[in-house]
């Protein structure tokens, strides 16, 4: 944006917005889908091994191995799907600022806030990054969303109706 122009102080520009959120270590798992999975992984894997210590110590799970092993495995899912809420949800966040047409903007707290409407210019390459760089991990993250609240919700079902 053009410095001279834009009232919006530099941090709050959304195409500023975007390189700090791509730079950032956490938000910056989601750019390539595989890397994403396998980060996952490790901590659902870590969960797992973490639900299985603690469910662990239930005198009700010692009469029912299969039943303490698929608990652990279910709810350790809830920590993977926690953090792909997460960065969808930033993510999202920074892609609906990128296709707006105005920016909203504070100068010096949540008490003023106020509202600039962009340019023809600026609306084309922001929409333009929403699109290329930021639309494409929403749509990875969603996967992922899919195939984790499936898992999730199965787990839900399995307990709920079978007596194991």
């Amino acid at each position: 944006m053009n410095e001279s122009k834009c009232p919006v102080p530099r941090e709050q520009q959304p195409t500023n917005e975007f390189i700090e959120l791509s730079k950032s270590r956490i938000f910056s798992w989601p750019k390539t889908k595989k890397s994403l999975i396998a980060i996952l992984i490790k901590f659902w894997v870590g969960a797992f091994l973490l639900f299985l210590g603690i469910s662990s110590g239930s005198v009700y799970f010692k009469t029912s191995l299969l039943r303490y092993i698929l608990l652990s495995f279910f709810s350790s899912l809830s920590i993977p799907l926690l953090i792909s809420i997460r960065l969808y949800l930033g993510w999202k966040h920074i892609f609906n600022r990128l296709i707006s047409e105005k920016v909203e903007y504070e100068e010096s707290g949540w008490y003023d806030g106020q509202v600039w409407e962009k340019p023809l210019v600026l609306k084309e390459k922001e929409s333009l990054i929403a699109s290329i760089e930021v639309k494409p991990i929403l749509k990875n993250l969603i996967q992922i969303l899919s195939i984790l609240s499936v898992l999730v919700l199965s787990g839900i079902l399995i307990f709920q109706y079978n007596n194991f």
